[in-house]
């Protein structure tokens, strides 16, 4: 990935239906102060007189951005620039759903060698990594290391389906599945999970945006975990943020501690809207991916193809 000179960078959540208020969370470094401020937090119905869409184009005209992080799907399964004739997605012949494959299957070898050298420990592995351990980090070892889990097992047999994944789903079940699943209770399978009706909607947006805007994808959850692994916030956070009951204040104190160990300041008005909607909170996260990315501070993701720059955002917060 390449990253212009900018030291300016905005998130926006673009999940949800036709009606969905969509936030922009903009920050900014300011050299002479030293550090970043979270200087725009708005609601696209705060525009009046807009459409939505037209509020969004309008938003990133106004405010020149070059940089803007979204938590959509920016590419697309091989199977939608295939132009091999195609034998079936078993026979699948695209060079990089093979490599994909290959990289699985080698996962899964590596872990009957362990079986067949070592039935008795393996097993004793097996058992002591299905208990809870309520004292271990759930980032104590990624998902890929060995022993595999069995709920990443069944995802490697389940097989990668070259019309739906993309290979940086495949990177992302590597490296967080385990830990998505045990921190949020969900299974990851593909962020091409959208409706036709948004996937539509992005399509319009990309056409009246600047061309000179670069856009990157992040998610949200895994801003969490990366916030989790770098001591910032604790999984009993991460718990609160996930209740209904709790969350509100769980995305203040989120928020403060992001402000207290990552330099960035929120005015109070922001903390308030971060606090009442969830959209907006996932806004400033996904901008908090940008800032690490404008820092040089992110995860190295190899590319499965030349031609193929995921434009995707793992975080690393320091």
């Amino acid at each position: 990935m390449s990253v212009g000179k900018s030291k300016s960078i905005a998130g926006m959540s673009l999940g949800g239906g036709r009606r969905e208020n969509f936030f922009f969370c903009l920050l900014e470094y300011f050299p002479d102060k030293g550090r970043w401020f979270l200087t725009s937090l708005r609601q696209v119905r705060d525009e009046e007189e807009m459409d939505r869409d037209e509020a969004i184009t309008s938003w990133v005209d106004n405010y020149k951005l070059h940089q803007l992080v979204v938590d959509f799907p920016l590419t697309k399964p091989m199977c939608e620039s295939c132009k091999l004739d195609c034998p079936g997605t078993t026979n699948c012949a695209h060079p990089v759903v093979q490599k994909v494959r290959s990289s699985m299957d080698d996962l899964l070898n590596e872990d009957k060698q362990l079986v067949d050298s070592n039935p008795k420990r393996y097993e004793q592995s097996r058992n002591d990594d299905d208990l809870v351990h309520h004292s271990r980090s759930a980032l104590y070892k990624e998902t890929s290391e060995h022993i595999l889990s069995k709920a990443f097992k069944r995802k490697l047999k389940k097989g990668y389906l070259p019309y739906w994944n993309r290979p940086i789903d495949f990177w992302i079940w590597k490296h967080y599945y385990d830990q998505i699943l045990s921190l949020f209770n969900i299974s990851y399978d593909s962020f091409g999970n959208v409706s036709v009706m948004l996937m539509q909607r992005f399509h319009y947006l990309r056409r009246h945006l600047p061309r000179d805007l670069k856009m990157y994808e992040s998610n949200a959850r895994i801003v969490l975990i990366e916030l989790y692994r770098a001591g910032i916030i604790t999984k009993k956070r991460l718990r609160e943020l996930e209740d209904l009951d709790m969350a509100a204040l769980a995305r203040v104190q989120t928020a403060k501690e992001i402000e207290k160990k990552l330099g960035v300041f929120i005015y109070e008005k922001d903390l308030e809207l971060l606090a009442k909607n969830p959209k907006a909170f996932d806004s400033f996260l996904l901008a908090l991916a940008g800032q690490s990315l404008l820092k040089n501070e992110v995860r190295d993701i190899p590319l499965f193809d030349k031609e193929d720059d995921p434009m995707f955002i793992s975080p690393i917060f320091n």
